[in-house]
């Protein structure tokens, strides 16, 4: 079989004016679709799997659904048949995400949510994201002077920001669902009280997080069975989960912003539940049940960038995912990367990524505390000022000092002070909908760390994020303004960069994916890999990652570890290390004829699941 790193590019193909109506397209055929029917084994035993089957591409009508998870696909399928539309469809499809893929997401944590209206043709934004504690300060991962070691932050109730997700799922059916909520839980409420079939993903991150889970007595109850964690194959089950589900299906998202559920949430917060004589120190924090009363979502104009006559839109700040994605589009505009040899073709997607993350990470924090040039950094002026840095025969030397967006034409001129990327939590998931009217949503959420604090809120069943440790503790930069400190209420910088791509104002794909700051680099190369490279969209996400995020080191994927292209490209003075997987991507894609395909992960993560309610291959 042919390495795929190294596919030649695919034939000349016309102009953009005339390309843009013949994206690529993959034709297939479903092998099964099927209701979100769960198997009846408890425990550790193992269960007759009637969990849906795991397909990577589906094509058909009625609308499409794409994430992680067969269960959490099928309960979006679920809805769509019935007469739901795509946020219907994605809100009932995060819920179930919440029971299956738990180290990922869940009421306990936040998100971005990009919706595309096909009555109006607009794109429309929620930030979701958790907010730190109105009594945050910017020292608030300090103790004595000192920035706390970081995997003591991570496993806190300090780290614990107010979740957003509840109230993302409220806005986006308010403005644009057509079921209430209680119905749209009923699935995952079903697949919490039934159970689930554990896969080797879900296996091997609950061993991963064995000693931190075993500490805090409800997650080691609801996720080490036995004290251990569960085999593959059996059936986990959570029914505390499906009784706050129930609560929220009764009472609304109130039950956590002004109920019960929220008092829970704060009192675990402030006294992290450690099992007794386990010598964990779980630190405090100081989430109120003000916090939670005074939490809203914020609705953003999202990020615009035109790539090869396509309008590119994503999120805007406090995500960095959108303008990151834009300015790194910007500057390979005017290069040619439709006929570039691979090498080539690579050496500048990872140059272009080099120098938007050194922008990204000197400009990008919550617009309700900083001045985010938003618009500067994605305006092709500032793109093209930065572009010129890139030479094909030497590579630039990170960490890059970032360019400044308020003087443009400064850009290879610039000497700020680099800051170089903060690490971010890897363990969030995506999910793309559509629905048969061509509405279409694209929406990653997160708990942040795998398991997030790993604390549980006691009798409730869902796992607490630690999203404020994507605050820097201290200044990246001493001496430079870091618009990413911690604050009263505010909003850490994320890397989620929902992606949706119009043609003539009309959807022509959707992708996202989880992967902590590689999310925006799998966003790119997998939009890179489809527009330019003329790869279908499954084989565009399957294809090896690399990722240059401003560090001395870009990280590669297997296939590109063991490629021949390694060896070219250190040769222009790339520096590698081997990371065994970056992202875990979905989409959807409009074909020409009106049939929805949606696309999933071949392997990461033991594959995806991609669904249509109709299939027509």
């Amino acid at each position: 079989m042919a390495d795929p790193a190294l596919a030649r590019p695919a034939a000349r193909r016309p102009g953009p004016l005339v390309r843009r109506r013949r994206l690529p397209v993959l034709i297939a055929t479903v092998a099964l679709i099927a209701g979100a029917a769960v198997p009846a084994a408890a425990g550790t035993a193992p269960a007759p799997d009637r969990t849906p089957a795991k397909t990577p591409v589906a094509v058909g009508y009625g609308g499409a659904v794409a994430s992680v998870d067969a269960d959490a696909s099928a309960a979006g399928i679920e809805v769509l048949r019935k007469g739901g539309n795509a946020v219907d469809a994605a809100v009932a499809t995060a819920a179930a995400l919440g029971v299956t893929e738990p180290y990922s997401a869940g009421i306990g944590g936040g998100g971005y949510f990009v919706h595309y209206d096909a009555r109006t043709h607009k794109v429309a934004t929620i930030d979701g994201r958790e907010r730190a504690p109105l009594s945050a300060t910017d020292k608030l991962f300090l103790e004595n002077g000192r920035p706390l070691p970081f995997a003591d932050a991570v496993t806190s109730g300090l780290s614990v920001g107010t979740p957003g997700t509840p109230a993302t799922w409220q806005a986006a059916l308010r403005s644009w669902g057509s079921r209430p909520l209680a119905q749209l839980l009923e699935p995952a409420r079903r697949l919490a009280r039934d159970g689930f079939t554990v896969d080797a993903t879900f296996a091997r991150q609950t061993a991963d997080n064995q000693d931190r889970f075993k500490d805090f007595p409800d997650t080691a109850r609801i996720f080490l069975p036995g004290g251990r964690p569960p085999a593959v194959g059996s059936t986990l089950r959570n029914p505390d989960l499906a009784r706050t589900y129930q609560e929220l299906q009764q009472q609304g998202v109130d039950a956590l912003y002004k109920g019960a559920i929220g008092r829970d949430l704060v009192r675990t917060v402030r006294k992290p539940p450690v099992a007794p004589g386990s010598g964990r120190v779980a630190r405090p924090g100081d989430l109120t049940e003000k916090d939670l009363r005074s939490y809203a979502v914020e609705r953003r104009s999202p990020t615009r960038a035109s790539y090869r006559g396509l309008d590119v839109y994503g999120m805007p700040p406090s995500s960095s995912g959108g303008t990151t994605v834009a300015e790194a589009l910007n500057i390979l505009q005017n290069d040619d990367l439709q006929d570039a040899d691979q090498a080539t073709y690579l050496h500048r997607y990872l140059e272009a990524s080099r120098i938007a993350f050194a922008d990204r990470n000197r400009w990008v924090g919550d617009p309700a505390f900083e001045d985010v040039p938003v618009r500067g950094l994605t305006s092709q002026r500032f793109a093209d000022a930065r572009a010129c840095l890139i030479r094909d025969d030497a590579v630039l030397t990170s960490p890059l000092a970032p360019g400044d967006p308020r003087r443009p034409d400064a850009g290879c001129d610039a000497h700020g002070t680099a800051a170089p990327t903060p690490y971010e939590g890897e363990n969030t998931t995506h999910l793309t909908t559509a629905d048969k009217w061509g509405n279409v949503v694209s929406y990653t959420l997160t708990l942040e760390q795998t398991g997030g604090s790993g604390i549980t809120v006691p009798g409730r069943g869902f796992l607490l994020n630690n999203e404020l440790t994507d605050f820097s503790f201290t200044p990246v930069s001493p001496g430079t303004h870091d618009p990413n400190l911690p604050g009263p209420g505010k909003r850490p910088r994320s890397s989620m960069a929902p992606t949706i791509v119009l043609d003539d104002g009309r959807p022509a794909f959707a992708l996202g994916s989880p992967g902590g700051a590689t999310i925006i680099t799998t966003v790119l190369q997998t939009l890179l890999n489809h527009v330019d490279r003329g790869m279908p969209l499954v084989d565009a996400i399957a294809a090896p990652r690399a990722s240059q995020r401003n560090a001395a080191a870009t990280e590669l994927e297997p296939g590109l570890w063991n490629s021949p292209l390694r060896g070219r490209l250190e040769a222009k003075g790339h520096v590698f290390k081997e990371n065994p997987e970056i992202g875990a991507a979905t989409g959807i894609q409009r074909l020409p004829d009106g049939r929805w395909l949606a696309a999933a992960e071949r392997t990461r993560r033991g594959g995806g699941s991609a669904m249509v309610v109709r299939p027509a291959g």
